[in-house]
């Protein structure tokens, strides 16, 4: 059973309400995931996933409604930064993972975690959470790209 009703009300998602042979789901056909983030400011958004990260820029592409999209690759997954033509009739709540709810933070997994944040603070990124190890083999760090979104560095 994937979730149970508690209202009295019947279980929609039960095994016998969808077949117990029918797996739940979607067939998700690539590896990675890939990710928009919507930036204020595209030239210091771009250079901080192309530059200061250095990932590698793999297309961009105009949109609709005056939009530009320029994308990174990250591993098997893509960062799709989307410039806007004018301001962004809302931003995202400041405060990192207890800001707000919704989508908070990106996880790069990184081969020298010190060396990440180091290349971050030189070039002016603020240091949201220093290299913290949460348990043996477990080291995050996070910091802001320059819209204030959350970028992890993992390090396992």
């Amino acid at each position: 059973m994937i979730s149970a009703a508690t209202d009295g009300a019947p279980d929609t998602m039960s095994a016998d309400a969808v077949g117990k042979d029918r797996r739940m789901g979607i067939d998700v056909k690539a590896e990675g995931v890939d990710v928009g983030i919507v930036t204020a400011d595209g030239p210091r958004a771009i250079e901080f996933y192309g530059g200061v990260l250095g990932l590698a820029a793999v297309g961009e592409m105009k949109m609709p409604g005056g939009m530009h999209m320029h994308r990174f690759q990250a591993g098997l997954s893509v960062l799709k930064v989307v410039v806007l033509p004018g301001d962004a009739p809302a931003a995202a709540p400041p405060g990192g993972i207890a800001g707000a709810s919704g989508y908070r933070y990106i996880t790069l997994k990184v081969n020298d975690i010190e060396a990440a944040v180091e290349t971050c603070r030189a070039a002016g990124a603020r240091i949201a959470i220093p290299v913290t190890e949460l348990r043996p083999g477990v080291t995050i760090a996070m910091v802001e790209d320059p819209d204030g979104n959350w970028v992890e560095f993992l390090a396992l």
